[in-house]
């Protein structure tokens, strides 16, 4: 076992609430910090929700599901959630200015020794490492479900940081991947980038129609969701802001760049808003 014992979350959307109660499962405790009040109901709304499944399911006993509420909890006061954390977990918006004023106050609240970690599906910690007190200790933990994927950047996080963020994965249950060079995307997205960009002209061109591009994927290679289905289930801001910052810093404008960007100004943002490239009423 690492010597990580508190584990806080900044940011209690659909990625952080998992992160945090996935860490409270398996026995650390586990603090998100999120200060829209909506958000933070939601999450507990979700949390009760998600832990009774479990029983129903068998999967949990009620004597379990009360230690990981014991070790769950929820505040919007960021100073107090960094206080005593091992590891800090900076999971909000996929907005590069929104995380540097973040990470700049985890970084002023949070012990000297403790880990700071952005789960960032795209930019690289170094991004922030000005911003950041020791940026040795700071690093990309990319969580996809239900693998884990963990960034290291070799300019300045320490070795001894990639060694305590590896027991941490495994110890939460994931499978730790190391990105040994700094690469914007890291591994699975960049895969992803080039099957989705192939996916976004075939349907812009008429070639075929999104469920149909979904469905062949899933039946033809495999995959559990179609490339449509993933940006639905992860929100279309978030991936709308990725292709925002890429055609603000090249130029060029990635295929389905219009067709999202329409979708987010309706505010229609995928699962979370029920409606995006699917409808789920």
């Amino acid at each position: 076992m690492s010597e990580l014992k508190k584990c806080t979350v900044v940011g209690g959307g659909a990625m952080g609430r998992q992160i945090a109660l996935n860490s409270a499962i398996h026995h650390y405790q586990a603090v998100v910090c999120e200060t829209v009040p909506a958000v933070r109901e939601n999450l507990l709304v979700w949390e009760e929700e998600y832990l009774a499944g479990r029983i129903a399911k068998g999967r949990m006993t009620q004597e379990q599901v009360e230690g990981v509420k014991s070790r769950f909890s929820v505040t919007d006061d960021l100073e107090a959630a960094c206080k005593d954390a091992d590891i800090v977990i900076e999971a909000i918006i996929e907005d590069k200015q929104a995380k540097l004023d973040v990470l700049s106050k985890i970084s002023q609240f949070a012990p000297e020794t403790a880990i700071i970690a952005t789960n960032s599906s795209y930019m690289v910690s170094s991004t922030f490492k000005d911003v950041v007190q020791r940026p040795e200790r700071l690093a990309n933990l990319h969580y996809f479900m239900p693998a884990l994927v963990m960034k290291l950047v070799e300019e300045h996080t320490a070795q001894e940081t990639v060694d305590r963020l590896m027991a941490f994965g495994r110890e939460v249950g994931k499978t730790p991947v190391l990105v040994r060079k700094e690469e914007d995307g890291f591994i699975v997205n960049n895969v992803l980038k080039a099957i989705k960009e192939e996916a976004y002209r075939l349907v812009s061109e008429g070639v075929c129609s999104i469920e149909d591009l979904d469905t062949a994927v899933e039946l033809g290679l495999g995959h559990p969701m179609g490339p449509f289905k993933i940006d639905d289930m992860n929100g279309l801001d978030v991936r709308y802001n990725v292709l925002k910052r890429r055609y603000e810093e090249t130029g060029v404008k990635s295929y389905g760049y219009d067709m999202i960007e329409n979708l987010y100004k309706q505010g229609k943002l995928g699962k979370k808003t029920r409606h995006g490239f699917y409808d789920y009423e």
